[in-house]
């Protein structure tokens, strides 16, 4: 089973949801890096359930980082960090163990592990493992900032209704870090918050669009073919649960138009090249220009929902009907923000250190 991301930089994530731990090794950090636990719990707080909108799954997140860290800083040794599991209700899955749930990875876990995995709760495949990844993530965003690389996400749209688009970048990504509902117009996301609770209230749930914004990367950055920035972006992307789908820029517009629509013409300004436009999301040719890095992510509707449904008992081969019980999230693209945006502080950081260098994250 491949857990484990990243070349010069490499994060490995292990646990389950229901088991004793989950936890995260970073390895290839460079000695010194600032650890602010305070900042890590923060982040933590941002992909915690809240109110009708998320499960009533609640966990304390109470990180320990057992290795790799001394005084504060990095010791350039592998660091890993455990988060104890403490509100597991393991008995809400027995009755349904051999029932492939609508869109979830039971049966296709019970073909690869032959039975052997552990199910409750989805297992490893289970969005609590994320946690882990958040706080590790966490770790990354705070060298990237000391570096003037800042990374935000909000959410473009939800059941339908759509957030306004990035203005001003800074501004942008400093108010939205703050936010427990990343959004920039406060009515869009009243509004969404009301449609993911007329879905909680049927039983049913929703899905959307994040947007992603990086700033301060310097030009120079990614591999032309197979290491391309966009494609090791959307490597990481796509390892987030419910994630289904990634755009750079206006990706599918450009499609319906001309060159001469999409092209970003190049000018000179205080002796830096930059576009008039950023229709390419601050990459040619798979390597970093130095404008903005823009893209999208589409998450699908949380598959837990509590109507009936068909599917099949994987175990006696046949067909069957089920109706879920236990905590399930109505929506949980809210959550998700702060995983996009710490699988993206892991890709960046990885391509900054396979171009400059591990130690380059720690200098000044």
């Amino acid at each position: 089973m491949k857990n484990t991301f990243g070349n010069s930089i490499s994060l490995t994530l292990f646990g389950e949801s229901h088991g004793e731990y989950i936890g995260a090794v970073l390895d290839g950090l460079a000695p010194g890096i600032e650890i602010d636990e305070d900042f890590i719990r923060s982040q933590l707080d941002l992909r915690r359930p809240a109110g009708k909108i998320s499960t009533a799954r609640r966990e304390a997140d109470d990180l320990r980082i057992v290795s790799g860290a001394f005084e504060g800083k990095t010791t350039g040794t592998p660091l890993t960090v455990l988060i104890p599991n403490t509100a597991q209700h393991s008995k809400d899955y027995s009755a349904t163990r051999a029932l492939a749930r609508p869109g979830h990875a039971d049966y296709t876990a019970y073909a690869k592990y032959h039975g052997f995995e552990d199910y409750r709760g989805g297992g490893h495949f289970s969005g609590r493992v994320t946690a882990a990844l958040v706080a590790a993530g966490a770790i990354l965003i705070s060298a990237l900032r000391n570096k003037g690389i800042y990374i935000g996400s909000h959410i473009k749209s939800c059941a339908g209704i759509r957030d306004r688009g990035f203005m001003d970048l800074s501004e942008d990504i400093e108010r939205l870090n703050d936010l427990s509902f990343a959004v920039l117009d406060d009515a869009k996301g009243a509004d969404m918050r009301a449609a993911i609770e007329a879905a909680a209230a049927e039983g049913d749930s929703v899905g959307g669009v994040l947007e992603t914004a990086v700033i301060g990367m310097p030009a120079g950055v990614g591999e032309p073919w197979f290491d391309t920035a966009e494609g090791v972006i959307s490597h990481a992307l796509f390892s987030v649960p419910a994630v289904k789908g990634v755009q750079f820029g206006p990706a599918f517009e450009m499609v319906d138009g001309r060159g001469s629509d999409y092209n970003d013409s190049f000018y000179i300004s205080d002796n830096e090249i930059k576009t008039v436009t950023n229709n390419n999301a601050g990459i040619n040719g798979g390597i970093t220009n130095g404008m903005p890095i823009v893209f999208s992510t589409a998450v699908k509707p949380t598959p837990s929902i509590f109507k009936e449904q068909a599917t099949v008992d994987f175990m006696k081969g046949k067909d069957a009907k089920l109706s879920l019980k236990g905590r399930h999230d109505p929506a949980i693209i809210h959550r998700a923000r702060v995983v996009v945006d710490s699988v993206t502080a892991l890709a960046i950081a990885d391509l900054l250190a396979l171009r400059y260098g591990t130690d380059w994250l720690a200098s000044l």
